[in-house]
């Protein structure tokens, strides 16, 4: 039988020693209610500011956790002790993306969302993906408009970069130097560079290219 995992999140709005017992109380009731609903309690994460506060170090590493794919819920007191306003209606975007359940100790189960909440998630995950869409398609246009141009993107790609981690981005500049003499804006070459699986901003692409000239002259 596989063990259902999940983690737990507290927060309260203040670092006042008033709200120490109120964190503690949280934890204590939501371990409790874990147990009865017999998931695995991995981690537990704890936040002292305002709900309205995206900027949390509990908030961000909860998130960095449950997008390892290993969490099945999140268990809170209530949904407001995730986020307040706009703050709650996008972290709980963020955590049904990743298929995450949320279980609030107030329902005794998974939260239930109101009609307009509901209408809200519904409109960010359509925008997500038509964003999606729409960078797929400046890809596919601007590496289109370099073949046409005569760009062969089998060439050259021994220089492709090495990975992450390296403190000055690696690129592969005579892939650079090829599309921008065929005519290609360095925007154009950013979203090509994008297509061969190479992340690079136009500003950097036109600074490295700035050097390569300076060098080569």
């Amino acid at each position: 039988m596989t063990v259902k995992k999940c983690v737990i999140y507290c927060r309260v709005s203040t670092e006042k020693e008033t709200q120490e017992q109120s964190i503690i109380r949280q934890q204590e009731e939501l371990e409790q209610l874990a147990k009865e609903l017999s998931y695995e309690c991995v981690e537990v994460f704890a936040d002292r500011q305002s709900g309205y506060d995206m900027d949390r170090e509990g908030l961000l590493s909860l998130l960095d956790r449950i997008q390892k794919g290993d969490i099945d819920a999140v268990f809170i007191q209530d949904e407001t002790r995730l986020g307040r306003g706009n703050a709650r209606v996008a972290i709980l975007h963020v955590i049904a993306k990743s298929d995450t359940t949320v279980i609030s100790n107030h329902s005794n189960g998974t939260i239930e969302l109101n009609e307009m909440d509901t209408m809200l998630l519904e409109i960010l995950a359509i925008v997500e993906e038509y964003q999606r869409k729409l960078h797929n398609a400046k890809i596919r246009r601007g590496m289109k408009r370099a073949v046409e141009r005569g760009y062969d993107p089998s060439l050259n790609l021994h220089s492709i970069d090495q990975g992450p981690g390296r403190e000055r981005l690696e690129l592969p500049m005579e892939e650079i130097v090829a599309l921008r003499s065929k005519g290609l804006t360095f925007e154009e070459i950013a979203t090509v560079l994008k297509g061969l699986g190479h992340s690079a901003s136009k500003a950097t692409i036109h600074r490295r290219y700035k050097e390569f000239q300076e060098r080569e002259h």
